[in-house]
């Protein structure tokens, strides 16, 4: 019987000691897991491999020790959508696309990281096809690492001040949204992140998992057999 568990929206950052230890327990525990997804923004901020990896030598050794273990498959979220080829590497991680459909003995579950579903919020849609278009990145990651950082800076304040207006349900999923895409895998259930409302809604033709955030104390995750059941990381 296969086993997978799927984890989203750690957030990690380098000083944050206990929400580390937290995903160090986590990754002691899910080396008997056939595999790990991690469905975006494992970290918090990623300015690109060469910025970015030497901040987190702890977490690319957990990963790799884990990957050693067990197959981990990684989606990018919006924090963390420049990691790349030099993090596989060194990580022995996959780098996975959004969908994902994971398919088990009797079930298949489509796996996403959630962003791309909350279309009511557009002014962020817009933002993201232009910071995640591959000639952005192309261009970012070339950028001088001082440049890098105070861009960075600055996109960040100003997400948090746009939000600062916004209501909960444009920052929430759209149902229509996610009804076109689970048109496109009938049969099957979805699973995603992103807007942090650890939930569970029952559609008619599906049931949408959402999985939380992680607190420095506390995670979530779902695991997969023969069945789908939650569990607490702490």
């Amino acid at each position: 019987m296969q086993r997978s568990l799927i984890i989203a929206d750690l957030h990690l950052v380098a000083n944050e000691a206990e929400k580390n230890q937290l995903f160090e327990q986590f990754c002691q525990q899910a080396q008997n897991a056939d595999q790990v997804f991690i469905l975006g923004d494992l970290f918090n901020t990623w300015l690109g491999d060469d910025l970015s990896m030497p901040h987190y030598v702890k977490i690319i050794t957990l990963l790799k020790n884990l990957s050693q273990k067990t197959s981990v498959l990684i989606m990018t979220g919006n924090r963390d959508f420049l990691l790349a080829q030099d993090f596989e590497r060194q990580t022995g991680c996959q780098l996975i696309d959004s969908p994902y459909l994971l398919e088990t003995n009797d079930h298949q579950y489509v796996l996403t990281h959630g962003d791309e579903l909350c279309t009511d919020d557009q002014s962020y849609q817009q933002m993201k096809s232009i910071l995640q278009h591959p000639i952005t990145k192309a261009i970012f990651v070339r950028l001088p690492k001082r440049w890098r950082l105070k861009l960075s800076g600055q996109l960040r304040q100003k997400s948090i001040k746009a939000q600062q207006n916004k209501t909960k349900e444009i920052m929430d999923v759209n149902p229509s949204a996610v009804n076109e895409l689970m048109k496109k895998y009938p049969s099957s259930d979805l699973v995603h992140g992103h807007t942090h409302r650890l939930n569970t809604h029952v559609e008619k033709t599906f049931t949408r998992y959402v999985l939380g955030d992680w607190s420095d104390t506390q995670g979530n995750a779902i695991e997969i057999t023969d069945q789908l059941n939650r569990l607490e990381i702490r």
